[in-house]
């Protein structure tokens, strides 16, 4: 993508539509471009499709196991959940487009891209993290007999310090820099 933003010069800065503006271009400049650029973003919609199928799955099993809801219940109501939380997406190009959260130029997606990418994304990993190797939470015991089962690279003792001091530290450093 990038060198391909500096050959058609699209501002490599531009954001999440980056891949909107410069794949067009590639297409259009190289044989059978058009049936190339539609199977594209074809597949990247069904690859987006399957990720939020994945996405509401989990939501909707871990609400049947919490609250013990049928699972026509809980589609009912995380789909009103969703469709209410949406609604801050849905109006931030138009009847919201006026409001500018984070000082001129910003949108309701700016605000809600920091929430979730300076401040629920590194506070759930550092979570995680602590509960997976802490003794107040699973235990680091439990979390390798788990990391461990089946084939593949297995958690050493030699890694605890590391994943149990170092990685909350690394996390926390992230978060600071999101928020400053």
């Amino acid at each position: 993508i990038f060198p391909a933003c500096y050959a058609y010069d699209v501002d490599v800065t531009s954001g999440m539509g980056l891949i909107f503006r410069t794949l067009p271009n590639i297409f259009n400049h190289i044989p059978f471009g058009r049936l190339w650029g539609s199977l594209f973003f074809v597949f990247m919609s069904f690859a987006a499709l399957s990720t939020i199928f994945a996405v509401f799955e989990m939501i909707i099993a871990c609400t049947m196991d919490l609250f013990h809801w049928s699972r026509k219940k809980a589609c009912v109501i995380n789909g009103i959940c969703m469709f209410v939380l949406s609604l801050p997406c849905v109006f931030g190009y138009n009847i919201w487009s006026g409001f500018e959260p984070m000082g001129q130029g910003t949108n309701i997606m700016v605000l809600e891209d920091f929430i979730v990418s300076n401040l629920l994304l590194p506070l759930g990993t550092l979570i995680y993290v602590l509960f997976c190797t802490s003794r107040y939470g699973w235990g680091w015991d439990s979390f390798t007999n788990e990391a461990n089962t089946g084939k593949g690279a297995k958690v050493q003792s030699w890694m605890r310090g590391f994943m149990s001091y170092v990685i909350p530290i690394m996390i926390a450093i992230v978060f600071v820099i999101g928020i400053i």
